[in-house]
């Protein structure tokens, strides 16, 4: 009952629209009717901008991470490592599904990667670090949040399969599921990259001009 319990505050933390807030805050517009519709932090990054993007990105990571940390309010479980571990999992993953589907945001919210990984995060903090890294290169050098996104979930049962072999079978199901899930709801972006549509995002913008101007020369 009180497992229950705690899975619902996950699920009602997960709703909080970082997204939505930030662009109403800040611009007056709701962030899903703009860009592709979501309300995460790769369509704030094309429509607000690489400053507000990121503020929504740290913002639904603490949502998974706030989410897991609630088992620490069940005694039982902050001793009994294999019972905390599928809490914890369990508690992250309503936090996504709060993201997904918001009760604050009639149920319209964005595609849920950065509150995976924050769960991540507070789950194994190392897999996750090696996740971000993969992340932020896959950005760095192309751009692309999208691509970042699905090659940084890939990365994930890839270190927790065979980098750090973990033992927990529900924690390798969950990986796995993950990739799979990240892979399944950026179908759209998938398509966009192969056609050479995909929006980047507008950081690294002197790079970018620097190589403009060499062509042009």
């Amino acid at each position: 009952m009180k497992e229950a319990f705690l899975v619902l505050i996950a699920y009602l933390i997960g709703s909080i629209p970082t997204a939505l807030i930030i662009s109403k805050s800040f611009f007056d517009i709701d962030i899903r009717e703009y860009g592709s519709g979501n309300m995460g932090a790769t369509n704030t990054f094309r429509v607000l901008g690489p400053k507000f993007g990121t503020i929504v990105m740290v913002g639904d990571m603490l949502k998974g991470v706030f989410a897991v940390a609630l088992y620490n309010f069940l005694p039982f479980y902050i001793s009994n490592e294999l019972e905390r571990t599928n809490l914890m999992i369990g508690l992250g993953l309503a936090a996504v599904v709060g993201h997904i589907y918001p009760i604050w945001a009639n149920f319209k919210g964005g595609k849920g990667v950065a509150t995976l990984f924050g769960m991540v995060l507070a789950i194994q903090p190392v897999v996750a670090i090696n996740c971000v890294g993969v992340f932020l290169l896959v950005l760095f050098l192309t751009r692309y949040v999208s691509l970042s996104s699905i090659l940084a979930g890939i990365a994930l049962p890839i270190c927790v399969l065979w980098i750090y072999n973990e033992k927990e079978v529900f924690y390798r199901v969950f990986a796995v599921a993950v990739a799979a899930l990240i892979i399944l709801t950026h179908q759209k972006n998938i398509g966009r990259l192969l056609k050479g549509n995909e929006n980047r995002v507008p950081i690294l913008k002197y790079r970018d001009r620097r190589k403009a101007k060499r062509k042009e020369m």
